[in-house]
């Protein structure tokens, strides 16, 4: 595992989930880590399991922040940051979902994912960049395979997580010669609070997820986590503009077939009026 002693990392939406094993694995490594999320409750609950795994309760910092007000997200960034003002380690992960028939989905639902996943990352990178032109630095985001696999009643999530795809391409396009550099990591299918609901009530669908799955099983957030590390580190100094899959091979393959969670939430008359009979991935 890369050395992070000494550096200063932030991870938005760290108090849960992929976020929350994101800072398991910065804290692991020796960096001071703030985690930023929405819910106070959440980080301070966070940051007291957070401590529980360090040997100085001043490694973790905690800031309140929706990634879509730029205010907010400058706030965290200067929480992150040592006492010169520098941010080595800034990991993009808040973000949220919205799944269903494409002819059903709302404009303002469209929008409000699109505002979070890619506004909000934007935010998050531009902060974080405008800090470390001096220095360099690392900025990770995360991303996800419906980026790249699309997927039927995905369109909202799928087109955020390619939009911030494409942000993370060009944004380190322009920022490498400030030594800045920029990824993004596109998870599969890892278990946490988010998905809490397909592992409990929808095993068919996690099953469908393995089946695509050369390595035949789902990840964790930690090793979500440990790519983040590697990116962050010294082992990874000539990597920028990437769009890196960790997902057991999931992208070799194609997208979940989510018809039968789909045709369970509207009933079967009413999903025949929205989708087309046959139009699933098994014909």
């Amino acid at each position: 595992m890369s050395d992070l002693s000494g550096k200063y990392a932030l991870v938005t939406g760290g108090g849960t989930g992929i976020g929350f094993g994101i800072a398991v694995r910065l804290l692991e490594a020796g960096a001071t880590v703030t985690i930023a999320g929405r819910r106070e409750d959440v980080l301070e609950n966070s940051a007291n399991e957070l401590r529980d795994l360090s040997s100085s309760p001043d490694d973790i910092r905690i800031a309140v922040c929706d990634v879509t007000n730029e205010d907010d997200v400058k706030r965290a960034v200067d929480t992150a940051s040592n006492d010169e003002g520098v941010l080595n380690i800034s990991v993009a992960n808040a973000g949220i979902g919205a799944g269903g028939p494409f002819l059903t989905m709302d404009a303002e639902t469209f929008r409000s994912v699109l505002e979070v996943n890619v506004v909000g990352a934007f935010n998050t990178i531009q902060a974080s960049a405008a800090t470390m032109r001096e220095t360099g630095g690392s900025i990770i985001a995360i991303s996800s395979i419906a980026g790249a696999l699309g997927g039927r009643f995905r369109a909202a999530y799928s087109s955020s997580k390619a939009a911030l795809d494409m942000l993370v391409r060009s944004s380190a396009d322009e920022l490498g010669g400030f030594g800045i550099r920029i990824n993004s990591i596109r998870p599969g299918v890892v278990r946490s609070e988010a998905t809490a609901m397909m592992f409990d009530h929808l095993p068919h669908i996690i099953d469908d997820y393995k089946k695509n799955m050369p390595l035949g099983r789902v990840g964790e957030p930690e090793e979500v986590g440990d790519a983040v590390v590697w990116l962050a580190g010294d082992q990874s100094t000539w990597v920028t503009g990437q769009n890196i899959a960790v997902d057991g091979g999931h992208t070799l393959r194609r997208a979940p077939d989510l018809e039968p969670a789909i045709r369970a939430r509207l009933g079967e008359e009413e999903y025949a009026k929205i989708v087309r009979p046959g139009s699933g991935p098994n014909g």
